[in-house]
């Protein structure tokens, strides 16, 4: 598999393949793993259905296996069983160092303010007016 795309390893599929629901009926579906490791793509990479790559099958399939997933509670279970699978989530951890904040964030002086002129300011009525 190519190394520039996204794809679950034997690991991660093991983990996941309990929660898939089985038994559908029609045609037989597209590989799971393939499907499930083009929707990941997507969400990564923030793009939207049309743009994901033609490696993970018909674009089509991503979006409705990812929405009538959604519908059934498929990512919801999947992601409480990952979560309760224990150990801490290396990936998840935050602290101060890995925190980047605006310059504005700190309190740092914010916007423009409007300053009369000198001449306003020492005649103290405004030069436009009679």
């Amino acid at each position: 598999m190519n190394r520039e795309y996204f794809w679950l390893s034997d690991e991660q599929f093991e983990l996941l393949e309990p929660h898939l629901p089985t038994g559908t009926r029609g045609k037989p579906r597209v590989d799971d793993r393939r499907v499930i490791s083009g929707i990941i793509h997507v969400v990564k990479s923030g793009g939207r259905w049309v743009d994901a790559p033609s490696v993970y099958g018909p674009r089509k399939t991503l979006y409705n296996r990812f929405q009538r997933w959604s519908a059934k509670g498929v990512w919801s279970a999947i992601f409480h069983a990952l979560a309760n699978a224990g150990g801490p989530p290396a990936e998840l951890l935050i602290d101060s160092s890995a925190v980047r904040a605006h310059r504005c964030a700190a309190g740092g002086k914010g916007g423009s303010k409007i300053r009369p002129s000198v001449a306003r300011e020492a005649d103290g009525l405004p030069k436009s007016m009679p």
